[in-house]
């Protein structure tokens, strides 16, 4: 009789049963607020019912609606000492040692979810955790999480950073949240949501996707993969074999020595080239930006941090349209702006075929993306590991894309960016080529530049050989008598050593279009 009454008032009046007043996963003991602007905190309640929100010498109210959710907005804060964050309706919540400073989203596949210390490691992973002790940078680890539509809530926890700690925490997002902590003496948040091997289309979501006729080719790609496993439970046992497969592959790759790296790592490319898919796979076009950013939002943010690109790299055609698609998309649902999103460029890395160059093309759809307002792009042509597709320097990685932050919003002086192509004119049997963020002069660390590439009318791209001039490079090579065309950097895995003077690599490019 007890039940049957339950489930009556559950139908009729579901607030009666879900009275208590509860709070977004994000509002959390430790917890990052972002400096400087409005903060909202949300959650839920009984319709109508009335919420507080108490921090510092703030109280702000708000009311719940007719689907329970209630948000309320504290005035633009400064960092100071830790406070507690009390919500009180029915109930009383009680959140401790909440700091404010910046707030960073950190997302994108593997080079991303690196951790300092884990399966696999940065360089001096042990020196470094050993070193972390810094309590006011802090993580909030993202549980994955597939969804068929935008979800609410999210699994997962602020860590502070310690030697305990600090070996889970994304590696990108620790060296550039140590930098910006060192520089600026605030706490830094960051929102790791990531999730190896996967490829950009599900981090975007379904709106956008369908808001585009030429994104129609992600669904028509997407219903072909499923469609070819009849049933779930045959999806299930495909995964579970490729699982079984990749994690040989990659521990033969990893132990095998230097001889066999490359035999290897094609072993390992072909297990990855027959990933099956299926219902609830992390490829799955919009599941994860429903399941691991829709739950974010509207949280307050300084910016986003994304590593991603690898598991695209052989549809660098369409990238550029997709990475600007998904930069907007999230921008607009955060409603805060344009804020700051910057991005690593592609290290480099081989397939072990040296004429292969979807990376390369890959690298220039990340730059076509600097278009986009308040963008900015890390350059790491020079600190990957042609064999190891999870470059261990994810210190510079880190420290690069601080350096932009820096520039841009902090207003700390200093170089920020390497040489980035501007022009190139044909110079008698040679091609000069000009750069923007040069004015320094252009250094190759006592060797010539090597990496360039020239070619004529017909198209035909030589090796050549390449002369600093102050903040020019001169290209020649002497089977192009009259060149129309350079390259610089333009395999999966090039010998690149163009710098500025302060240490910046120069950026891959073209200057055709062939």
């Amino acid at each position: 009789m007890f039940q049957r009454l339950l489930l009556l008032l559950a139908a009729l009046f579901p607030w009666c049963l879900r009275a208590d007043v509860t709070l977004a996963p994000l509002f959390a003991d430790h917890a990052v607020l972002q400096q400087g602007r409005p903060v909202p905190v949300w959650g839920r309640a009984a319709p109508g019912e009335k919420v507080t929100v108490a921090f510092r010498d703030q109280t702000v109210a708000a009311a719940a609606g007719p689907d329970d959710r209630w948000v309320a907005w504290l005035e633009p804060l400064k960092p100071g000492a830790p406070a507690e964050l009390v919500v009180t309706g029915r109930n009383v919540l009680k959140v401790q040692d909440v700091v404010v400073g910046e707030v960073w989203v950190c997302s994108g596949q593997s080079n991303m979810e690196f951790t300092v210390r884990g399966v696999l490691r940065v360089n001096n992973a042990d020196e470094e955790v050993a070193a972390a002790q810094y309590p006011l940078i802090r993580q909030f680890a993202v549980e994955k999480t597939v969804a068929d539509r935008p979800a609410d809530r999210v699994r997962g926890a602020w860590a502070v950073c310690s030697p305990e700690t600090a070996g889970n925490f994304t590696a990108v997002g620790y060296f550039f949240a140590r930098d910006l902590y060192q520089k600026l003496g605030v706490p830094v948040g960051l929102i790791n949501s990531s999730w190896g091997g996967t490829p950009i289309e599900p981090w975007i979501s379904e709106d956008a996707l369908a808001g585009d006729p030429a994104f129609a080719v992600v669904k028509e790609r997407w219903k072909q993969a499923v469609a070819e496993f009849p049933s779930q439970a045959a999806y299930e046992a495909a995964r579970a074999e490729f699982t079984k497969a990749a994690a040989a592959a990659y521990e033969a790759w990893m132990q095998a020595p230097p001889a066999e790296k490359a035999a290897c790592l094609a072993r390992l490319g072909a297990v990855y080239s027959h990933t099956p898919h299926g219902h609830g796979d992390p490829a799955t076009p919009a599941g994860l930006f429903n399941g691991m950013i829709n739950p974010l939002i509207p949280y307050g943010i300084r910016g986003a941090l994304w590593y991603q690109g690898e598991s695209n790299a052989g549809m660098a055609a369409e990238y550029h349209a997709l990475f600007a698609a998904m930069i907007t998309d999230w921008r607009k649902h955060w409603g805060q702006g344009d804020f700051p999103f910057y991005w690593v460029q592609l290290a480099n890395f081989s397939n072990s075929d040296p004429a292969d160059t979807s990376w390369a093309r890959l690298r220039e759809a990340q730059t076509q993306t600097l278009t986009l307002p308040n963008t900015g792009m890390a350059v790491t042509i020079d600190i990957g590991d042609p064999g190891d597709i999870h470059p261990r320097n994810k210190q510079e990685v880190g420290r690069r894309l601080a350096l932009i932050a820096r520039h841009h919003l902090y207003d700390i002086p200093g170089d920020w960016s390497g040489p980035m192509f501007k022009s190139a004119a044909r110079e008698g049997a040679a091609m000069r080529v000009r750069f923007d963020h040069a004015d320094g002069g252009l250094v190759a660390h006592d060797r010539p530049p090597a990496g360039f590439q020239i070619a004529g009318a017909d198209r035909q791209f030589h090796p050549a050989t390449a002369r600093i001039e102050r903040d020019t490079v001169v290209v020649s090579a002497p089977e192009v008598k009259e060149p129309v065309a350079v390259r610089y950097a333009w395999t999966n895995a090039p010998e690149a050593n163009l710098y500025d003077g302060a240490g910046l690599p120069a950026g891959p490019f073209r200057s055709d279009n062939w």
